[in-house]
């Protein structure tokens, strides 16, 4: 045991950089898998435990005031109802940020949907102006306790009394209203009614909403919102944070793997007499084994627990969504045992791929017989050992005929000399490299949806919604008016029944047939002549439809038929929208008039003085709202490519490094017939460099090749699958990847220089030494 020990010890002195930089990256490969864990839990549990405590409702049905809710208490799976409650759209200010709600007239607080007291108390007669804020609307509204809040046209003000959280869908400006529970005699002028309906059996939702549609008839329904909508609202930002973090957390461990496997086969090629006389010594196969297996099993144990601990001590520091995914996660159940499973799973998986290589050099004999190269090389005269064992190819001796540097020549012959383990060398570099391109591949795409808001969907500015007094000529004209404003979109936006009645999507009704509405078409094209719209990917998953089909849905009391001719890039309402002119909708309903106006501004043009200008010309009578990019949601994922980076980086440092130490050891038996033909010692350093630049390039090139159409194929998935749909991944920019394959090469040749400098000087017995 002492034994093996002092060879560890010996053998760690001799490999300090490469035992560090194993270390580092396995620590960082286990911080972004235990993040990305974290995250998970924090997009899953956070929802779901308000929604356990609060009795939420799985379905929330909006009627006219004249609705009889009645009828749907003996709806078939109907456990308990919230409500039903008279409701009113309003508009809130406070310290002059605006947002619009929807007042909740409720007289005691619920059994169903019971809102979770974060300050303040619940409503109070005492208080009859008195209302509770839903959390995200009171941090828009930067309100709380105490606070009172102006409603439009000086009509009054209400004083907030408390704020709670809810598991229904939370506030987004120009989307979805903000939620204000108020005493009834504080909703002076009811527009309509919403219900609530906890299920039996959640899975029995749709049932459920065909059934209340069926008994209330379709003409009453204005939106139905279902529990798996606002959950995915709550869940899309974290799970797509966390599924980055699994995913290059779980490439980062594969290739450390591969990586931690070809430096020790590596090793044991080029230390066959130290473990030989090992063996001759006493040490078993079984002992030798151990040796290399145990080193590195303890340096994955040390990066392992440095990963925990930095996670644990750092983690809620950090600022931002990741720093409130830890501290959430610590609080949870599965906390302990995540903890655990994950590091103890990525130490197995480098055990698993050391294995091999540390079997192999149990099997080495004792005493490993002659090699006939080196036998040539002693006994042979001078003329016969220069006369290289594998020949050069044709072609290379032709480059050396017309004056190409013998440098050059030589390196690339050593590079491709042994195919099968060139190969294997490039593979294992080629990993880390791709999954580098890939992170590029997504910053790209963050860059872009940030300078290019119209390619994710969002082709306007400002969202105007104005008072009913104003006309409709009247608001284009106010808003034409202004010198930086380039077009004005009159629309409309109202919730639609689905065939089948099973739940509501999102129809628009944007632009006119003269002005067209500027959509994102990742498919098709846009909708120019009567009945024809474009349409997410969400409402195409959700009818089992096309780009090119008819489809049928229910506003009202009216049916409307569109013939889908595009797939648009539709980031709101998870891509559950289809879009069409307002000349179109108005065929239907020719009563319809525009309640919003979408407003692309000219090139330079500040948003927020704008708005400030269009709110002063209307006299305070237009709700100007500056539109939402999803990117500003995805920001923290910066954070996390930068850090993945680094990660690979040190992989690949760690791959590159054993690299060279393979080409240098490989080397020392041509070291004597390179050196015999004259080569200088700058020459033979030379030919080493060559070598690791031609592996180098080789990979770079492999992971260009693939790792574009990969990061394209996997940013194209996760739009699918969140709704907004194909179309949205940008490829790296050129240069980007020429300055990443320069600094590819150039790193690799230096760090190529010193091991091939010391080894082209040393003396010609310590290269009959190491060669023997």
């Amino acid at each position: 045991m002492r034994a093996t020990l002092r060879w560890a010890q010996f053998d760690l002195r001799t490999h300090r950089g490469e035992a560090l930089f194993l270390v580092l990256a396995t620590a960082g490969i286990v911080m972004s898998l235990l993040l990305a864990a974290g995250l998970f839990g924090y997009a899953t549990n956070p929802w779901q435990r308000t929604f356990s405590q609060t009795h939420g409702a799985h379905v929330w049905i909006h009627t006219g005031t004249s609705t009889d809710l009645r009828k749907i208490t003996a709806v078939t799976g109907v456990e308990a109802v919230a409500g039903p409650y008279a409701t009113a759209a309003t508009t809130l200010t406070s310290r002059g940020t605006r947002a619009g709600v929807e007042l909740r007239a409720t007289p005691s607080i619920p059994s169903v949907g019971r809102p979770l007291l974060t300050a303040g108390h619940w409503l109070d007669p005492s208080t009859p102006d008195g209302v509770v804020l839903e959390s995200s609307l009171a941090r828009a509204l930067l309100a709380g306790p105490g606070d009172t809040l102006s409603l439009p046209d000086g009509t009054g003000t209400v004083r907030v009394v408390g704020v709670a959280d809810t598991a229904e869908a939370r506030y987004r400006p120009g989307e979805q209203p903000g939620l204000v529970w108020a005493l009834p005699s504080a909703v002076h002028h009811p527009t309509g009614q919403i219900i609530g309906l906890r299920l039996i059996d959640p899975a029995d939702t749709d049932y459920a909403v065909q059934r209340a549609v069926t008994a209330l008839g379709a003409g009453a329904i204005g939106e139905v919102s279902t529990w798996q909508q606002a959950r995915a609202e709550a869940q899309d930002d974290n799970r797509l944070l966390g599924q980055v973090l699994g995913l290059f957390g779980f490439g980062a461990l594969v290739a450390a793997g591969f990586a931690v496997h070809g430096a020790i086969a590596t090793r044991i090629r080029g230390h066959l007499r130290d473990i030989s006389v090992l063996k001759a010594i006493g040490f078993t196969p079984s002992q030798v084994v151990r040796v290399f297996l145990s080193q590195h099993i303890a340096y994955a144990l040390l990066g392992a627990a440095a990963a925990v601990a930095v996670t644990d001590v750092l983690g809620d520091r950090v600022p931002g969504r990741l720093g409130d995914a830890v501290r959430l996660w610590r609080v949870l159940p599965g906390h302990t045992v995540t903890q655990f499973v994950i590091p103890a799973g990525a130490v197995l998986f480098i055990a698993a791929t050391t294995g091999l290589a540390a079997w192999r050099a149990g099997r080495v004999p004792p005493v490993p017989g002659a090699r006939p190269a080196v036998t040539r090389a002693v006994n042979e005269p001078r003329a016969a050992r220069v006369r290289p064992g594998t020949p050069l190819p044709a072609l290379m001796r032709r480059a050396l005929e017309i004056k190409v540097p013998a440098p050059l020549v030589l390196g690339l012959h050593t590079a491709l000399t042994r195919p099968a383990r060139s190969l294997a060398t490039v593979v294992r570099l080629t990993l880390p490299l791709l999954l580098i391109v890939v992170a590029m591949s997504a910053w790209t795409t963050l860059d872009s949806f940030h300078a290019h808001p119209e390619r994710i969907g969002v082709p306007t500015a400002l969202t105007v919604h104005t008072r009913s007094e104003l006309g409709y000529q009247d608001v284009r004209a106010l808003l034409e008016h202004d010198p930086q404003v380039a077009a004005v979109y009159p629309g409309v936006e109202t919730a639609a029944l689905v065939p089948g009645q099973t739940a509501t999507i999102a129809l628009r009704g944007l632009g006119t047939r003269r002005s067209l509405y500027p959509y994102a078409l990742a498919e098709g094209r846009t909708a120019r002549q009567s009945d024809e719209a474009v349409a997410g990917q969400g409402l195409l998953d959700l009818l089992h439809v096309r780009v090119g089909d008819w489809v049928r849905m229910t506003v009202g009391d009216q049916p409307q038929i569109l013939h889908i001719v595009g797939r648009s890039i539709e980031p709101e309402n998870a891509g559950r929208t289809i879009s069409t002119s307002l000349d179109t909708l108005r065929e239907n309903d020719p009563r319809l008039t525009p309640t919003l106006y979408e407003v692309r501004l000219r090139p330079g043009a500040d948003p927020g003085t704008v708005a400030r200008r269009l709110v002063a010309a209307g006299h305070d009578r237009l709700d100007v709202q500056a539109a939402t990019n999803p990117a500003d949601g995805l920001s923290p994922l910066r954070g996390v490519v930068a850090g993945l980076i680094l990660v690979l980086a040190l992989i690949g440092l760690v791959e590159v490094l054993t690299a060279i130490g393979g080409i240098v050891r490989e080397g020392e038996r041509d070291l004597l017939a390179w050196k015999a033909i004259g080569l200088s010692p700058r020459q033979i350093t030379a030919v080493t460099m060559t070598a690791m630049g031609c592996t180098a390039l080789a990979a770079f090139v492999a992971a260009a090749a693939l790792g574009a159409p990969l990061a394209h194929w996997l940013i194209d998935a996760q739009g699918r699958s969140s709704g907004i749909g194909a179309g949205i991944a940008q490829y790296p920019p050129v240069l980007l990847l020429a300055l990443f394959g320069t600094a590819t090469l150039l790193g690799a040749v230096g760090l190529a220089a010193l091991p091939a400098s010391r080894a082209a000087r040393r003396r010609l017995a310590d290269t009959l030494a190491a060669v023997a």
